[in-house]
């Protein structure tokens, strides 16, 4: 058995090299894309290898994958979830637990977050019926104002939950010290950010809880997938409850009795000696990942430095062709103290342009060459938002540089799949529209 598995993996090897061998870019047809999936046969192999066994949920490689992220953030617990958006539902959902006691979140709890941000970072705080509080951004580095977050704290807030937008550590020393002065739960969305540092440790590693995505257009993807971070062992067993249909028992796939107390316990009205796997503490969800999912992983997080570094390369391409159109451009500004491991080029064009950030972005895209809004602009403008009831959401302060960025700011790919002759054909687009604008 073990020699034809063997031989099904040398297959699925020379597989690899006819079907996905890398072709040569072709500039007068190919578009240069913003994001995509790096791969080689490692992944493959491993995602073959998983199918093999059949075991569809979590399994060895479920374990695998978490404990790789684990030792690479230093963290104690990673709970592998389906989406990043996911592990941001379950973060916040972890922190409204009755286990909690006097420190949960309840309906009304105020939550403070940016306007100019990705929405799945807000959801969870509506679908929980917490108040969203909304911040303005510091433009050219696009994360929150720290003086618009001081002044935003009310008798109600409770929480503070930001991304590290695109990539760029927000400014984690004065935002800690806000949470913790206040007495507030911080939650990092380092969904677009892993492998990113900040004064030489990994963003993601600073909050009671960080979510990630592995989402393809992310630092490392498995297709569909994310996971929520934390070192609290009781927040780490909130998650796995709510991830996990909102059961009590936290027993591992396949395993049972891990607390020695399966049949002896009483939970409320319920029977004594009631089974504790089907003991339900919590409104939950099932939010896991799948077995081959995290195969892909084992085999993603192992390039993720390499991954990282063309990113940053990328960047500092970017920064030097742009350069010379800084009367029209604003380019990106990294957060004093961090080393970003950039998910993307963000440009935003002045008001005393010449030019639209929309006849720019349409430029480049009729010459194929893939731009992206940063995601939402100003979230309070979006349907689904602007419809939100007056007093389900607060606004504090200005949100002038949220709307500068709605209506000015796009971003381009920094992800390693660009070759240096596709950085040249985005040099040359850049250097024809400005030309004859």
């Amino acid at each position: 058995m073990s020699q034809l598995r063997s031989k099904i993996l040398d297959l699925v090897r020379e597989y690899y090299a006819e079907r996905h061998a890398p072709v040569s870019f072709d500039a007068q047809k190919d578009t240069v894309r913003y994001a995509g999936r790096v791969f080689d046969e490692a992944e493959l192999v491993a995602l073959v290898d998983s199918s093999l066994d059949f075991w569809l949920t979590e399994g060895r490689f479920c374990e695998a994958f978490a404990s790789k992220l684990s030792d690479l953030l230093g963290v104690s617990n990673v709970l592998l979830t389906n989406s990043g958006s996911s592990a941001n539902l379950l973060a916040i959902s972890a922190l409204t637990s009755h286990k909690l006691k006097d420190r949960r979140l309840r309906p009304g709890d105020e939550v403070i977050t940016v306007a100019a941000g990705f929405p799945s970072t807000v959801a969870p705080l509506v679908q929980n019926r917490l108040v969203p509080v909304f911040v303005d951004v510091n433009v050219p580095t696009y994360n929150v104002s720290i003086e618009a977050l001081e002044q935003a704290i009310s008798p109600k807030t409770r929480a503070i939950f930001l991304a590290h937008t695109l990539g760029n550590p927000f400014d984690v020393d004065a935002v800690l010290a806000l949470a913790r002065q206040h007495k507030l739960w911080l939650i990092e969305d380092n969904c677009d950010a892993l492998g990113s540092k900040y004064r030489g440790r990994y963003t993601g590693t600073f909050g009671h809880l960080a979510t990630l995505s592995f989402y393809p257009a992310h630092h490392i993807t498995t297709g569909e997938g994310g996971a929520v971070v934390t070192e609290d062992e009781d927040l780490a067993r909130l998650v796995r409850a709510f991830r996990d249909w909102g059961r009590d028992c936290y027993c591992s796939g396949g395993e049972n009795d891990t607390c020695g107390k399966r049949f002896t316990q009483q939970f409320g009205t319920l029977p004594a000696g009631y089974d504790h796997k089907y003991v339900y503490s919590e409104i939950g969800y099932n939010l896991k990942m799948t077995e081959m999912q995290a195969a892909i992983g084992t085999a993603q997080v192992d390039k993720l430095g390499g991954f990282c570094q063309r990113r940053r390369s990328n960047f500092a391409t970017y920064s030097q062709f742009l350069d010379r159109y800084q009367d029209a451009l604003l380019l990106p500004l990294a957060t004093d103290g961090s080393d970003p491991a950039w998910f993307a080029y963000v440009v935003s064009v002045r008001p005393e342009a010449p030019f639209s950030r929309n006849s720019l972005v349409s430029y480049l895209n009729r010459h194929r060459i893939e731009t992206r809004n940063i995601f939402a602009g100003n979230m309070l403008r979006q349907p689904a938002f602007a419809s939100l009831d007056e007093g389900t959401y607060r606004v504090a302060g200005s949100l002038k540089n949220t709307d500068f960025v709605m209506n000015n700011s796009f971003f381009l790919g920094t992800y390693p799949g660009l070759s240096a002759e596709m950085l040249s054909v985005i040099s040359e687009r850049f250097a024809e529209f400005m030309t004859s604008h």
